[in-house]
């Protein structure tokens, strides 16, 4: 049984495949900036579960968000249906590496209110030499603690550098910043991770950070799209991302509207004059680009 199928209650949701074979939707969640006010932990952890009722059964987490306030919000979201859920959280840099990581899995553990995670990232690169995060992470997936890992924030370069390490191929995926207005990785990051079978995990595809932060979904192009389509420009940035295949969207939400429109994106198709528009609005790159980051 695929984690599609692990639940009646949701519509179908596309799917990426990893590295491994495991089946993810495409469409999940983020939770960057959950946790850091009380008084909103209850509106965000009913968001999790609605998304989780919608199919978006990916949730993408960290130690760093709102200091372990991110994990315990999606303790509380996920508890009484960890099953149905593929869950990633992240790892500081500084923590990669030897007894440290294991302290902060298991802290994550501990917050999550679960006994593994199915995907592990090293947030962003650091000063541990990658071959001892692959030790680390190695160990933690013998000890069952994590199933899988990948890294976060690595442009082609390095991601080069890693894949040619002993053990650098089983890196399951590369999360990085990636909308219709920063998608400087098409040009060298994406064509790499094809070759290695590496989906992309896409966070902030709403524009929500980066250098063109808000102003992505006001843009004349995306709102006609949108027009055409009956959708919403959100709608249509997300269609985007996911418009090839092999990418995982993780926008977050804590609007119940915000949480039901995203869900609704995976159902959307681009037609070839829709991306012509796009294109046409939004380059592709030519050269290659420092990586964007938030």
């Amino acid at each position: 049984m695929t984690l599609l199928a692990a639940s009646g209650r949701a519509p179908a949701m596309p799917a990426v495949t990893l590295p491994d074979g495991a089946a993810v939707p495409a469409l999940g969640q983020g939770t960057w900036f959950m946790g850091e006010r009380p008084e909103r932990a209850a509106d965000e952890v009913r968001a999790l579960q609605l998304g989780l009722d919608l199919g978006m059964r990916l949730i993408d987490t960290a130690e760093m968000y709102a200091d372990g306030g991110a994990e315990t919000i999606v303790g509380q979201a996920i508890a009484g249906r960890r099953d149905e859920v593929f869950l990633v959280s992240k790892v500081y840099p500084h923590n990669a590496g030897g007894a440290a990581a294991a302290r902060a899995c298991e802290a994550s553990l501990r917050r999550l209110g679960t006994d593994r995670i199915d995907l592990y990232l090293l947030h962003w690169p650091g000063r541990i030499p990658l071959q001892d995060t692959i030790a680390a992470m190695q160990r933690l997936q013998r000890e069952g603690k994590i199933l899988r890992w990948g890294v976060s924030n690595f442009d082609a370069q390095l991601l080069d550098r890693l894949l040619a390490l002993p053990g650098g191929r089983d890196c399951a995926v590369n999360q990085v910043l990636y909308h219709l207005a920063s998608r400087g990785i098409d040009y060298d990051l994406r064509p790499l991770m094809r070759r290695a079978g590496m989906p992309v995990m896409a966070y902030c595809p709403l524009a929500q950070g980066g250098r063109i932060k808000g102003a992505l979904l006001a843009h004349p192009a995306l709102q006609e799209v949108a027009r055409r389509h009956g959708a919403t420009a959100a709608q249509v940035a997300l269609a985007w991302t996911l418009r090839e295949g092999g990418v995982i969207a993780i926008p977050k939400a804590v609007d119940p509207g915000h949480v039901r429109e995203n869900a609704k994106a995976a159902a959307l198709r681009l037609d070839q004059a829709d991306l012509r528009a796009l294109d046409a609005a939004f380059p592709p790159p030519s050269s290659r680009q420092p990586l964007d980051v938030v």
